[in-house]
């Protein structure tokens, strides 16, 4: 299983003629992958459009990126894309596949830089601490990135934004997070944003 969160900067005012776009590319007889979230930022860069799919392999996700890249209308929105962003990802192993479904109204994608080294323990740090924290909040996913600098990203989602500061401060103060030994293998060079379900989105 491989996953792709594509950021894609739109134009003021575009949102929902880039969701209708997005909405009938992903459905084209020659597309590949499943649309697992489409979501548009809240607070963190706006304008900005979230897209998590997911791909049987590493080949039907570079079949997709090329479509995407092949041609002078992504996503049927070319027109109100100023730029896109496209990130490779592999699920922490222990994690189940993304199930689609309605489990939060906002959506937190954080991602984290890694030293030297870093992905099996941070990996074995989260697997000691998810059955613990998983019990306060769902988690949708964790995953490894592929390309570019180290570093992982993991998305939850929260009813609202106070259920998201009450599950993190229940966390803390249960002593369950963040994962023990994790923060060791950190930078220090960290970002957030919190993420709207748009009304295509499979993850709302």
């Amino acid at each position: 299983m491989r996953y792709e969160i594509a950021t894609l900067s739109i134009k003021f005012g575009t949102l929902g003629a880039v969701v209708a776009g997005i909405d009938a590319f992903v459905k084209e007889t020659d597309a590949r992958g499943q649309l697992l979230g489409c979501w548009s930022s809240e607070i963190g860069e706006l304008n900005r459009v979230v897209l998590l799919r997911g791909f049987a392999d590493e080949r039907e996700l570079g079949e997709e990126r090329m479509r995407v890249l092949s041609t002078t209308n992504p996503f049927n929105a070319g027109e109100a894309i100023l730029d896109m962003r496209f990130d490779s990802y592999l699920p922490f192993p222990f994690l189940p596949p993304i199930t689609p479904g309605k489990f939060g109204n906002v959506y937190e994608l954080r991602t984290y830089k890694l030293k030297h080294g870093g992905v099996p323990h941070t990996i074995a740090a989260w697997e000691n601490a998810m059955p613990e924290r998983g019990k306060i909040s769902p988690l949708t996913i964790a995953m490894v990135a592929l390309d570019g600098a180290p570093r992982f990203t993991h998305i939850w989602p929260f009813a609202s934004l106070d259920a998201r500061a009450a599950a993190r401060a229940e966390s803390v103060a249960k002593g369950v997070w963040p994962p023990k030994g994790g923060p060791a293998w950190l930078t220090g060079e960290m970002h957030s944003t919190i993420l709207l379900p748009t009304a295509i989105s499979p993850l709302a």
